[in-house]
């Protein structure tokens, strides 16, 4: 992709391509995980643990962290590596793992169009609802060791194998504190900008863009710390950015074409960017119709209504809107010095990656 090509239609076209080829390498992972796993001959649960995660990771959305995993890799060589399947297994069986554990922290029904893991546990032990927690959980964890085996187990050289296991297990230890810091954040009244922007850092871009970088550079022989200054300022633009995107069109989003319901951080009663912008545009009474639905799983429709109106009408939508543009081009602008240093196709991917993610939401 050069300047000169259109953009968009590049950036689809790349998404697309990994969102082709990686369910076909899902399948064979779990087809071949189904069969080594160390696990007795009685159990029927194990088996049925495999299949909940296979469905949940087949129903994988963009593949945006694969896609980063290998445009990063890209940067270096065009040539294949044998070291870029095994990470990216890897990438998702760990996003695998924060889905089935965010649904359960959540209480979430439904998870990428179908039944979450818990959900699915649930219905299976109606009467044991102690059981389907205790089995959602080791679900997930199962994900998460399954996301470092399949690196130990690779064919990529030993030391390129422990650098990226240490990548991933940081990445892991990253996303457990955001998840922390995440719940702290909603015990705020209103949590400041900066809180929000580390619960970001912590919780999606370390985990979702930082590591995924590290890894590809790992897979194409460079040394990631070189550069991690300026992919830590990277990464944690562009998962602020995401974080925002993801905030905004919880209330403004188009509920049919997100295939859920809107209003749902509302309910949960989560204090994000959305409702700390709300609760420093209005005035003491709007204040209280914002308050009287949060942290409400009954919110009707109705004052999810009332609390999109009141944001609108203090321009709301349009300042999340010029914050995510901002977020974007700074992350542009950072992509666009590697252009001395790195093949310009796949610089010109990261520097686009962060405004088409923002336009394509808007």
């Amino acid at each position: 992709m050069t300047r000169s090509a259109a953009p968009t239609e590049q950036i689809r076209a790349r998404l697309a391509g990994y969102q082709r080829r990686f369910p076909l390498l899902f399948e064979e992972y779990f087809r071949n995980l189904s069969s080594t796993l160390d696990a007795p001959s009685f159990s029927r649960f194990t088996p049925e643990c495999l299949g909940l995660l296979k469905d949940l990771s087949l129903r994988g959305g963009k593949r945006m962290r694969v896609a980063l995993l290998f445009e990063a890799a890209g940067l270096v060589t065009d040539e294949p590596l044998a070291a870029l399947d095994a990470a990216a297994l890897s990438i998702e069986l760990l996003q695998t793992h924060a889905l089935v554990h965010d649904d359960i922290i959540d209480n979430s029904a439904v998870r990428r169009g179908g039944p979450s893991t818990y959900y699915a546990y649930r219905d299976r032990f109606p009467d044991h609802p102690q059981a389907a927690l205790g089995l959602a959980l080791l679900a997930g964890d199962l994900a998460l060791t399954s996301a470092l085996q399949v690196l130990l187990d690779s064919e990529a050289p030993l030391a390129v194998r422990q650098a990226m296991v240490e990548v991933q297990t940081r990445a892991a230890s990253a996303t457990f504190v955001g998840q922390i810091i995440d719940m702290e954040r909603d015990f705020t009244a209103d949590p400041g900008e900066e809180i929000l922007h580390q619960v970001a850092d912590f919780k999606t871009a370390r985990y979702s863009v930082l590591a995924p970088m590290r890894l590809g550079l790992l897979a194409a022989g460079e040394l990631p710390d070189t550069f991690e200054a300026e992919f830590r300022r990277y990464a944690r633009l562009a998962g602020i950015c995401g974080q925002m995107r993801d905030d905004y069109l919880d209330l403004f989003g188009d509920a049919e074409t997100m295939g859920k319901p809107t209003g749902t951080d509302i309910r949960d009663g989560r204090r994000n960017y959305t409702v700390h912008a709300i609760l420093k545009a209005a005035d003491e009474t709007e204040r209280a119709v914002l308050r009287s639905g949060l942290g409400d799983p009954a919110c009707s429709e109705e004052t999810i209504g009332s609390i999109r109106d009141i944001a609108r009408h203090h321009g709301v939508h349009e300042t999340m809107r010029a914050d995510m543009r901002r977020c974007a081009e700074l992350a542009s602008g950072e992509a666009a010095g590697w252009r001395s240093r790195w093949r310009a196709e796949a610089v010109a991917f990261f520097e686009y990656l962060p405004i088409w993610s923002v336009e394509r939401a808007l």
